[in-house]
């Protein structure tokens, strides 16, 4: 499989802006996915937060099962703030001002103290696609944020009210040298990096063999695959699906494209990419 990279030129004025406008939030909101905390957990965003206090946000837990319960768990237990959610679910907008509330208790204690109401500002960052805006949209009851599902939608800042908040919209930013390939693919499979720049082939294979492994029983309910080369059960996806070119040939092309659609869009059922073994080396 080759090797994936994706820096485009603007993420570099995107990490310039983010750093030019620390000085002017109380706090750090990171939105990872919660089919892959650790996937898309960004070290360079968080060495940049340095003091500021930070939550991170496990978004899109309606297409994760219960072993990102387990996740958001062990990195509580590491010391950070963090809360599951479902940013298109308008229940989750109590869980999340709930969380950014308890950040930030100890010094909207002592502004009412001092007699007045701070409004709150926040850095809302995150790798591309995780759902940044559609968090934002939650919080401030409206569509006030360009939201897509494709990476790389929020290409500039944007300062959004939202109640006794103000949140800092910023553009998807990845680290600049993908050190760990195995967690890369996560994001791949996710749609955080373009699809423009990824050879499908890799990425729908490396998918079903990674499912294969960790939920073989969600391939055979959708495809009846039962086990096999990544090769093989791409085989059996064109077959079941009837992906077929004239005089029978697969069309490999259409299955690849079916199998990473129908793991993004939840149809293979809830699944969470990412182990604990995963988040061990992660500083939150």
């Amino acid at each position: 499989m080759k090797t994936i990279q994706w820096f485009p030129g603007h993420m570099t004025k995107a990490m310039r802006m983010m750093e030019q406008n620390l000085s002017l939030v109380d706090g750090i909101i990171f939105v990872l996915d919660a089919r892959c905390p650790a996937s898309s957990f960004n070290p360079k965003l968080k060495k940049m937060a340095n003091n500021k206090p930070v939550l991170y946000v496990l978004n899109k837990g309606d297409l994760a099962d219960e072993r990102a319960d387990y996740l958001l768990k062990v990195i509580k237990e590491k010391g950070a703030e963090a809360v599951k959610i479902n940013a298109v679910n308008a229940g989750s907008k109590r869980d999340i001002t709930g969380a950014i509330e308890k950040l930030i208790a100890e010094k909207r204690a002592k502004a009412l103290e001092k007699g007045y109401n701070k409004v709150f500002r926040f850095m809302v960052a995150g790798v591309p696609n995780t759902g940044k805006s559609t968090l934002i949209n939650l919080l401030a009851g409206s569509k006030r944020a360009e939201t897509g599902d494709k990476a790389g939608v929020t290409r500039g800042k944007q300062w959004i009210r939202c109640g006794n908040f103000e949140l800092l919209d910023t553009p998807g930013t990845m680290p600049p040298a993908f050190e760990n390939q195995y967690l890369a693919t996560h994001l791949a499979f996710v749609g955080s990096v373009n699809d423009d720049i990824l050879d499908m082939d890799d990425i729908a294979l490396a998918l079903l063999d990674e499912l294969a492994k960790k939920y073989p029983q969600r391939l055979n309910e959708r495809y009846g695959i039962e086990g096999g080369t990544p090769l093989y059960m791409l085989e059996r996806v064109c077959e079941r699906r009837q992906f077929l070119l004239r005089g029978g040939e697969y069309d490999y092309e259409r299955a690849e494209r079916a199998v990473v659609d129908d793991f993004r869009k939840g149809k293979l059922g809830r699944i969470t990419l990412d182990t604990a073994d995963d988040l061990k080396e992660l500083k939150f």
